[in-house]
């Protein structure tokens, strides 16, 4: 690890859509509160004034948390969890939909007002950051104190920051005392706040790892740390299990990214209920072609061009195929992109039910920019198509 000192620091809202509907509707703080229902789900305005909320227990279909508040965590529902499974375990939650517009708008607010107070600043979605704190002259922690403060005043939301050596160290930092959490962690502190929690605290070791590594009998980030570097190695590969002892010990060298360019743009919808392409052709059809406008309408407000065009099909019985086109030229039209999308969907068996459809695009360029030499990988013409 670099002998310079560093102070980098990891700034993640706190239940970040579960916050913002909470400023909506603030009666509901306190309350066991899931995010991720469709617009049939919005609350609805009652004779005397107040409203009335949809419980999960009343939900039905294929929907997933999108996020839940502390409340609703404390019972066991957590993102990316199917609303059905998240109703058996809190049928009492409110359940609301998601509401993304609100969501960016909050976002640009409190990445603004950190960045009015450290400027170097890496975008990492829509309710993180990581915060170059180094040109700094003040007390790191007034500092830290300053980014909360200014946060709140922008949105009326709380943020967790983590203040650490390094990228890697701040992440995990951040999380630590939320909600509303700050910790500010120095190489000294490694040994005693870092290597006791468990391994699948370091950003990059999944839950395949993870499993991994217990059946190695590494549980812990201080087990990995000391673990020998030749059973990691060949359980893990050369590769990886070089960053493994690496982490384990602290030790990252990325610097803070201030710019950053998307690699591609998707739209993707889970089926309420399994549909067949040729039953249910004129359902999916307008779900693919909404699917593709939506892809276009992200390209266009970007201002963003592609070239490579994918679908995504994930079947009833959970399996996945993926089929990518390449386009003569870059293009943010919808028909083009619809044209090309029906072109994948010849090549991919339609013959059972499908529970999720997706559409991306790729090779993403600005405007104007001059393109290299491309070359088609397939003739692009009319398809018989959903």
């Amino acid at each position: 690890m670099s002998t310079r000192p560093r102070h980098i620091a990891h700034l993640d809202m706190d239940a970040f859509y579960a916050s913002v509907e909470l400023l909506r509707y603030p009666e509901l703080r306190g309350r066991a509160l899931v995010i991720g229902a469709g617009s049939a789900h919005e609350p609805v305005l009652q004779a005397d004034g107040s409203r009335r909320y949809a419980r999960l227990r009343d939900y039905t279909g294929r929907g997933v948390v999108t996020t839940s508040t502390y409340e609703a965590r404390a019972l066991g529902v957590f993102s990316a969890m199917g609303l059905m499974k998240a109703a058996k375990l809190a049928p009492d939650a409110i359940l609301l939909p998601t509401d993304f517009t609100a969501y960016r708008h909050y976002s640009r607010l409190f990445k603004a007002a950190a960045g009015a107070i450290a400027p170097q600043m890496e975008d990492r979605g829509i309710d993180e950051i990581y915060l170059d704190l180094n040109d700094q002259t003040d007390d790191i922690a007034v500092v830290a104190q300053r980014i909360k403060d200014a946060v709140v005043a922008a949105t009326g939301l709380s943020c967790s920051i983590g203040v650490a050596p390094n990228k890697l160290l701040a992440k995990i930092c951040s999380d630590l005392e939320k909600p509303n959490g700050l910790t500010i962690l120095s190489e000294a502190d490694i040994p005693t706040r870092i290597w006791p929690l468990p391994v699948k605290k370091i950003n990059g070791i999944g839950p395949k790892s993870t499993e991994k590594l217990a059946a190695l009998g590494i549980l812990t980030i201080e087990q990995l740390a000391n673990c020998d570097p030749a059973v990691l190695r060949a359980n893990f590969g050369r590769i990886y299990s070089a960053w493994l002892m690496r982490v384990a010990q602290g030790i990252d060298e990325r610097e803070i990214v201030t710019r950053s360019e998307p690699k591609s743009i998707s739209r993707e919808s889970t089926l309420e209920r399994d549909l067949h392409a040729k039953l249910d052709r004129s359902e999916l059809s307008a779900l693919f072609t909404r699917l593709c406008e939506r892809v276009a309408d992200d390209l266009v407000r970007k201002e963003y061009l592609g070239r490579t065009v994918g679908i995504k099909l994930r079947y009833a019985d959970f399996s996945t195929v993926t089929r990518d086109l390449t386009l003569p030229a870059p293009t943010n039209d919808a028909q083009a992109i619809r044209q090309a999308a029906g072109e994948c969907l010849r090549r991919v068996p339609l013959d059972k039910r499908l529970r999720l459809l997706g559409v991306r695009i790729t090779s993403l360029s600005k405007p104007g920019a001059v393109p290299s030499t491309i070359v088609a990988q397939g003739e692009l013409f009319a398809a018989e198509q959903l």
